[in-house]
């Protein structure tokens, strides 16, 4: 990803005009923004060099080469734009991002402001426990439960616990780094988030023997590039490129590369048989 990035990347952001169609914006000012997440490891963050790491900007830069090569513009810039939880969206359907990559699940109420590519992740909410604690979501009644606030693993967990019929306190947090820093200090008795990024906290962690990751999910949530809305000219190129990096084995290679200790589950390895044909 470095040598790419050399090339490429940046520091420069354009104002362009938000109702342009993506590639015309992109050819006008011969620069494509990509946008990722600081603090979603290992699915989208930040190296302390400031240089973007993670499963799906990885896969965005073997993307970002299929537009350049469509677009036969040896001069385009590629720059990864950084992105909050809140503003992502609005950051894609403004125009200041062409192509959110960072971990963004696919929802209906998603889609009625971005568009989304096919499939990039199978994902699924878990949760992280104390080494001796009990995995049956009944048990944690009465306790503290820690989540990212404005993420759709927040509605799942208060949807789970209104049909589980009990009640716990919510802590929510503005990063998963405050909410690992509050399971290692035992200030809450479990945290919340999707599989993938459960994985890295952990393996980030000076307490790691402490902790384990939940066998079950509570929810099924595939992930995706997000992009402006009704642009399906550019959606088709992303597609394109997505379904070509399947079609060569890419994806498995990227995944293996940027999360190591993940063991693709069913779900996983369906979404890479199923990937459109490339023709």
């Amino acid at each position: 990803m470095r040598s790419f990035l050399t090339a490429f990347l940046t520091v420069v952001a354009l104002a362009v005009p938000a109702g342009a169609q993506t590639l015309e914006r992109i050819k006008e000012t011969k620069q494509l923004n990509l946008g990722y997440r600081l603090d979603a490891a290992p699915m989208s963050y930040q190296l302390e060099s400031g240089e973007p790491a993670g499963y799906t900007p990885l896969v965005c830069v073997r993307v970002a080469q299929e537009i350049v090569n469509h677009l036969k513009m040896d001069d385009l810039q590629v720059q990864f734009v950084p992105v909050g939880v809140q503003d992502r969206f609005e950051k894609v359907a403004n125009g200041e991002v062409d192509l959110h990559c960072g971990a963004a699940t696919i929802t209906l109420e998603r889609r009625a402001l971005v568009d989304f590519s096919i499939p990039t992740f199978v994902d699924g909410t878990a949760l992280i426990l104390p080494v001796a604690a009990s995995e049956q979501l009944g048990d944690l009644a009465g306790k503290k439960l820690g989540v990212r606030r404005d993420t759709t693993t927040e509605t799942a967990l208060v949807n789970s616990l209104k049909l589980a019929g009990f009640e716990a306190e919510l802590v929510r947090f503005s990063s998963h780094g405050d909410g690992m820093q509050a399971m290692e200090n035992a200030e809450i008795d479990a945290y919340f988030a999707d599989q993938s990024i459960l994985v890295g906290l952990i393996a980030k962690s000076a307490k790691a023997k402490d902790f384990k990751m939940s066998t079950e999910i509570l929810t099924v949530e595939k992930q995706g590039l997000a992009m402006a809305r009704g642009d399906t000219e550019f959606r088709l190129i992303v597609d394109r490129a997505l379904s070509s990096l399947y079609a060569k084995g890419e994806m498995q290679k990227v995944m293996a590369e940027a999360i190591p200790n993940l063991q693709p589950g069913l779900a996983l390895r369906a979404m890479f048989l199923l990937a459109p044909i490339v023709e």
